[in-house]
């Protein structure tokens, strides 16, 4: 993933909406420090706030990972290519990992990891089900991700009940 190409996509999606900085970041219950580090590209949003601030951009998680709005033509591959270099950044462990360490109270971590554990695995599930494109290995592909997806989210669980 490019966190340059990422943040001039937000702050390009943010100048559409007519918003600042510090409105953004009002509405995220954020710093304005923390959007511009964004849109800098010295840093990347947390995966806990990203629906909500793709919901402020009116863009989907697949366009903010990409740093563009990705064609409907393309999304399955783009979508398939984000997850991908999420895991191989470890993003995922590292967003798992400050949860843990949160002071957020075990009900509330165990909310924010099902729901993006059911986003992630829905979208991977979505694809497998209603993409007609891809051939057998995808369709396995497919399998395997939403598996993973479900067995990590019972991981981060377990943990989180132990910790």
């Amino acid at each position: 993933m490019d966190q340059n190409k990422i943040g001039k996509f937000i702050a390009a999606c943010r100048k559409e909406k007519g918003l600042t900085q510090m409105q953004l970041a009002e509405k995220l219950n954020i710093s304005n420090r923390a959007v511009s580090k964004w849109e800098t590209g010295k840093s990347m949003p947390d995966v806990s706030i990203m629906p909500d601030l793709c919901s402020e951009l009116d863009i989907s998680v697949n366009d903010l990972l990409s740093g563009e709005r990705v064609p409907m033509e393309n999304y399955k591959d783009k979508a398939e290519e984000n997850m991908l270099d999420l895991q191989r950044e470890g993003i995922l462990e590292r967003a798992i990992r400050r949860l843990l360490n949160s002071a957020l109270p075990k009900s509330c971590q165990y909310f924010i990891v099902v729901i993006l554990s059911a986003v992630l695995a829905a979208g991977s599930l979505y694809m497998l089900f209603f993409d007609t494109e891809g051939g057998w290995g995808t369709k396995v592909f497919e399998i395997i991700l939403a598996f993973g997806i479900i067995v990590l989210c019972i991981q981060t669980c377990k943990e989180i009940h132990e910790h």
